[in-house]
């Protein structure tokens, strides 16, 4: 498992030059299983640049990782859009379906196939650097027959490019 997180961190590396941003997340899980343990969650997440623009619509693709403090990690990649307001706001959205494993197997979430979604607010800050909150789902989407889920709220930081 760690050589995937190492390997998760290489490839955001070697493609952040081309990257429109990096973001980090720190905050807190909420695992639906009376059994599992709640605990701190920190996320580091690549957002390509976009390949479809409308006037405040756009779409890209990216990655994420997210670890909480056991060590149950999920790395995943998909599709994110970003609608923007006026005075620098914005509504953020994902779907990430990816790889999730467990070091806590109180924080089994039914399989090792897992889908990250995220509704996020945020704002842009006059550097181009932006704050967001957000809140991210991860379940097997009942692709398996034991589907607990995890709930995240997270305080982000969007590093441009």
């Amino acid at each position: 498992m760690k050589s995937l997180v190492i390997l998760a961190f290489a490839l955001t590396a070697a493609t952040a030059a081309q990257a429109q941003s990096i973001i980090f997340g720190a905050g807190y899980a909420d695992y639906s299983s009376a059994e599992s343990e709640d605990q701190a969650i920190v996320s580091l997440e690549y957002q390509h640049r976009s390949f479809y623009e409308a006037t405040r619509f756009s779409a890209t693709w990216g990655a994420s990782l997210s670890v909480d403090t056991d060590g149950d990690t999920h790395v995943g990649a998909g599709l994110i859009g970003l609608y923007t307001f006026a005075n620098r706001w914005f509504i953020e959205g994902s779907v990430m379906p990816g790889y999730y494993s467990e070091s806590n197997e109180l924080n089994d979430l039914g399989g090792s196939f897992q889908i990250r979604s995220l509704l996020g607010l945020g704002y842009t800050l006059e550097s181009g650097n932006k704050l967001s909150a957000a809140i991210t789902h991860i379940s097997n989407a009942s692709t398996q027959e034991d589907n607990p889920g995890v709930n995240a709220l997270l305080l982000r930081y969007h590093y441009a490019f």
